[in-house]
């Protein structure tokens, strides 16, 4: 016979439980396929699509099914993709022609190629300039080019950038790789208006934003994760993540931020508050899926992975084994 007190003993830890957050797991592995190496994964939430950069060509692939919709081909190293809604045009830059594709984000059809510069990498949009934004490493430089493809200017940035994002309020924010410092750009002026250190968070690379809490998370190549408020331009925690960050995101809804290693990793922090944070979980990947996406309409995180023959003497690792590309869906 149960007492009382063992009876709501057991009633409160049932209700630990009940109320205890689901861990993230790989829910679903789309095989996707193709050749060659891969690079930024862009979901695009409102039409349930993912755009993931291939080398030579932009894969367009359903978030649901992992089904292959079309690819944006002719792109002469393809690193990453930005979609303008305003306008209906795709961005992808071509790093290897230091050029921007533009293309229809409904036929992926190649509409026009755009001057950049050296080694354009990454590229984001920018809704309250209608503009897209490229983060040219070698260049130390952003190209500014507006929603129907024309060129507007480029700016000098000062170091070497990598990821970036678009605050929603005027204002762009990059990753300095080179100087460990993040940048702040007047996305109508078309000018940097400050830049901060990210201190212990050595080659900052993958960035993720939360507006709510003007907040933007950078991961480093250090193996941790700064967390700006960008309003001040201060950083107010580093966490550890895993090595090798390539990629990050945030979803609003759960207050969780990822950061993608090619460790075999995937770190998951939680926002207790905009300034207390907590490593909440490190789920195991396949090693080098340093690569993600997250829609925050469905909560899913979306990492690219693939399977590597034997490394080559003095290389990092081995060539993608044909067909073995796929996409991990993580989720609780």
């Amino acid at each position: 016979m149960k007492t009382a007190s063992t009876f709501f003993i057991s009633l409160a830890a049932a209700l630990l439980i009940a109320q205890a957050p689901s861990s993230y797991h790989i829910a679903h592995t789309y095989t996707v396929g193709g050749e060659g190496s891969w690079d930024y994964v862009v979901p695009d939430p409102p039409n349930h699509r993912l755009f993931i950069a291939r080398q030579d060509r932009v894969m367009v692939i359903d978030e649901d099914t992992g089904a292959l919709l079309g690819e944006v081909a002719g792109i002469n190293g393809a690193h990453g993709t930005a979609l303008a809604g305003s306008s209906g045009h795709g961005f992808a830059t071509a790093g290897n022609d230091q050029a921007v594709i533009m293309f229809d984000a409904k036929t992926f059809k190649n509409l026009k190629q755009i001057p950049a510069a050296e080694d354009a990498d990454a590229i984001i949009y920018d809704v309250p300039s209608d503009r897209v934004f490229t983060f040219n490493g070698d260049a130390h430089s952003s190209t500014v080019i507006d929603s129907n493809g024309n060129l507007v200017t480029n700016i000098p940035l000062g170091g070497k950038p990598e990821y970036g994002a678009s605050a929603g309020d005027g204002k762009v924010y990059a990753n300095l790789t080179d100087t460990s410092e993040i940048v702040e750009i007047d996305s109508k002026a078309a000018k940097v208006t400050r830049r901060w250190s990210t201190a212990a968070c050595k080659q900052p690379v993958s960035m993720a934003l939360d507006s709510t809490h003007h907040r933007l998370f950078s991961g480093c190549r250090s193996g941790v994760m700064a967390i700006s408020d960008y309003q001040a331009g201060r950083i107010v925690a580093t966490l550890p993540i895993g090595k090798g960050v390539d990629g990050a995101g945030y979803d609003p809804a759960s207050g969780n931020v990822f950061a993608s290693n090619a460790d075999g990793s995937l770190t998951v922090i939680h926002q207790d508050s905009p300034e207390k944070y907590r490593v909440a979980q490190t789920v195991e990947t396949p090693q080098g899926s340093r690569n993600m996406g997250i829609d925050p309409t469905n909560h899913r995180v979306y990492v690219a992975s693939a399977k590597f023959g034997p490394t080559p003497a003095g290389g990092r690792r081995g060539p993608v084994i044909a067909g073995s590309f796929a996409i991990l869906v993580v989720e609780q």
